[in-house]
């Protein structure tokens, strides 16, 4: 028996493989993310030929993580942007009243290397520190929880890899659940005083046109 199907049926099908084995085919990512590391870090004293000025430096709290991507594409030697979206919770205490606030902060990196150890991190000034625990020093448990995502060229990684939290995971986007609080800022390594230093162990920030 010979079989015939109308041309009206044949070209959404092959249309269709043809969507499907696009998507097989693109690019897929997967993350490698290691815990969380916390560390206060005093204010550098920089000695330019400008009249000194007399301070005592206050500490920073910089989170760090180190990531490393493999790419399902071997040739594919560096990921042209990688997003973070980091969530930290802190107990903010205002008028007496202490509640956990969300601070929030994305940042994308360029030119990120695949199948390398790279780091990225958030920080929050000795301002901020002292606005979350009304003390100078920028201990780890200045916050409570932090968590976030990570996302390869605007794609999710494979198996949740991009997704990261000091919380059991079963927990999910714990960060959903909270309002996004403005008046602390985290920040990125570039609007610190640390932007030149330990260059080639950090992801390059893309900078704002």
């Amino acid at each position: 028996m010979n079989l015939t199907f109308p041309t009206k049926v044949v070209v959404p099908a092959l249309l269709g493989l043809m969507g499907m084995s696009s998507v097989l085919m693109a690019q897929q990512y997967e993350v490698d993310i290691e815990k969380p590391q916390f560390e206060a870090m005093l204010s550098p004293t920089i000695d330019g030929r400008t009249t000194a000025k007399k301070f005592d430096p206050k500490e920073w709290l910089e989170v760090e993580l180190k990531i490393k991507i493999a790419a399902s594409n071997r040739a594919e030697l560096f990921a042209d942007r990688v997003t973070v979206k980091w969530y930290v919770a802190a107990n903010v205490t205002e008028n007496g009243d202490t509640k956990v606030r969300l601070l929030e902060k994305e940042i994308n990196y360029v030119n990120v290397p695949i199948d390398e150890d790279i780091y990225v991190s958030v920080y929050l000034s000795p301002s901020a520190v002292k606005r979350i625990s009304g003390k100078d020093k920028a201990a780890a448990n200045t916050i409570k929880e932090i968590g976030g995502e990570i996302l390869i060229n605007g794609v999710q990684p494979v198996k949740s890899s991009g997704f990261f939290t000091t919380m059991s995971k079963s927990k999910g986007k714990w960060w959903d659940k909270l309002t996004p609080y403005k008046k602390i800022p985290l920040l990125n390594k570039n609007e610190t005083p640390f932007k030149f230093f330990w260059w080639d162990r950090y992801a390059e920030i893309e900078e704002p046109d």
